[in-house]
């Protein structure tokens, strides 16, 4: 697992070949991140991010490498959280907030809102398809906010109310959603 861009670029993880979940791939982690600090997002003014599916941490820490003030990530699988908290003191960081925990009960108890939401769940995951609602209608996304949902190609989430874009790399595809109407660095 390598980290692309920031303070902890070119950073590298290895993640123990027993691990489940797979990682964003670094094509498509690179892609997401330029779609979202040339559209949506300027991670250096105090961004707030919940990761949720956490897996191998990858985002979270790249999220972090980029100037994220806060991320909360979630993780269930107890030897995927020890692998996030090992990587997170071994770069120092007291800026990631590891919860092991279920995110779907995550959602439905967060009293908190945050900036940016990326969820990574297993593509066959069952209830995938409801993330996007189950987010909007607790109120986990400040207003402007993004929700970034990651799944497979099975998924069309284009005629949802609060779409807003959909990009794809490969079998990775990426579907955003707005909190409220949002308008691009220049618009603001």
């Amino acid at each position: 697992m390598r980290v692309i861009s920031g303070l902890y670029k070119h950073r590298r993880f290895d993640i123990p070949k027993s691990f489940k979940a797979r990682p964003t791939t670094d094509f498509a982690k690179e892609n997401l991140f330029n779609v979202l600090t040339s559209n949506y997002l300027d991670f250096e003014e105090g961004i707030s991010a919940l990761d949720l599916f956490a897996g191998t941490g990858s985002i979270s820490l790249e999220l972090l490498s980029r100037g994220c003030d806060k991320v909360v990530s979630i993780e269930k699988d107890f030897q995927h959280y020890r692998f996030i908290r090992a990587v997170m003191e071994e770069i120092g960081t007291d800026k990631n907030f590891l919860i092991r925990g279920d995110a779907f009960q995550y959602i439905s108890h967060c009293k908190e809102q945050f900036d940016l939401i990326f969820a990574d769940p297993p593509y066959e995951l069952k209830g995938l398809e409801t993330l996007p609602d189950l987010i909007l209608q607790n109120k986990l996304l400040k207003e402007n906010g993004i929700f970034v949902l990651e799944h497979g190609k099975s998924n069309d989430f284009t005629l949802h109310r609060l779409f807003l874009n959909h990009r794809s790399y490969g079998s990775v595809n990426f579907s955003f959603f707005q909190a409220s109407p949002v308008l691009t660095k220049e618009e603001k």
